[in-house]
């Protein structure tokens, strides 16, 4: 594998590996440390598939099933389409409810943070993109950390947040009444660490809705103060995608967000899957 760094704070581009071939032990470990120090991985020129991926994921833990199907139905479906495309020739426009639903992901946010056990990694791979838009950007959440001051680091180090998929995600479209009873509040540690090499990260995003113990206008001021910090415009990597691009994220540590792009003119065809995390943060 040759690895080349994509932002001074996080991120690289791997190349001389096959994603949709079995993976080797050494592989697979090399790559986990991979997410440990870079975070973000992007994978150019993948044969992608979705048996491949689900291949994929297994390798790297316990596939995280979609809250949403579980949510409104009870069904447990492991890969899902980030995109508007349903079928060869069909496609949802700008007005259709599912696309709306979509622009939630338009917020800053890491996958998952709304589950008592949150994500490891997503795994996201491109099949068709729009001609414009449709970016993902990335920032990372352990350069944020490091850059506080020593004095803003111990206020925050022993904090909790409650993460709610609901505040977040009514704020751009409603959100089915099964899934919404499905997904309560859950309290995630502010501050996480990475057990395989101790580096610390603060964990918000879009999801967090307030501190424990704080007032409602104590807790939004620093969530907001935190988020803003973490994804300053210099601080951000926009990947423009390409057909065969396969991105790994660490959601213990990385904030993403798409762009946008019109779905009336273009199609979008890119399918997930997640990587559940191996316990809750309060026990980390």
């Amino acid at each position: 594998m040759r690895i080349e760094a994509l932002h001074d704070d996080f991120g690289a581009k791997i190349t001389g590996i096959d994603l949709a071939l079995p993976l080797a032990p050494h592989q697979i470990e090399s790559l986990n440390a991979a997410i440990d120090e870079y975070s973000v991985l992007l994978f150019p020129e993948q044969n992608m598939s979705d048996e491949a991926q689900m291949a994929l994921t297994k390798s790297f833990g316990e596939p995280e099933e979609s809250h949403i199907a579980f949510g409104r139905t009870g069904e447990k479906v492991y890969i899902g389409t980030v995109g508007n495309v349903i079928d060869d020739k069909k496609k949802r426009g700008e007005s259709d409810p599912q696309t709306r639903a979509l622009k939630g992901n338009n917020l800053w946010h890491s996958d998952s943070s709304f589950r008592l056990v949150p994500s490891y990694i997503s795994i996201l791979h491109a099949y068709e993109v729009p001609a414009e838009g449709g970016e993902t950007e990335f920032v990372s959440q352990r350069a944020a950390y490091r850059r506080l001051d020593a004095a803003k680091q111990t206020a925050i180090n022993d904090l909790h947040v409650l993460h709610d998929y609901v505040f977040s995600r009514t704020k751009t479209a409603p959100v089915d009444d099964n899934h919404a009873a499905s997904l309560p509040p859950v309290e995630q540690k502010l501050v996480r660490t990475n057990p395989s090499n101790g580096i610390r990260n603060y964990y918000v995003g879009s999801h967090a809705r307030s501190i424990v113990g704080w007032s409602g206008i104590e807790s939004r001021h620093l969530i907001d103060e935190l988020n803003n910090f973490a994804t300053k415009p210099k601080n951000r990597w926009s990947h423009s995608w390409q057909p065969g691009d396969t991105i790994f994220w660490d959601n213990r540590c990385v904030l993403h967000r798409g762009t946008g792009y019109d779905a009336d003119r273009f199609r979008r065809n890119m399918r997930q899957t997640r990587v559940r995390g191996t316990g809750i943060t309060l026990q980390e």
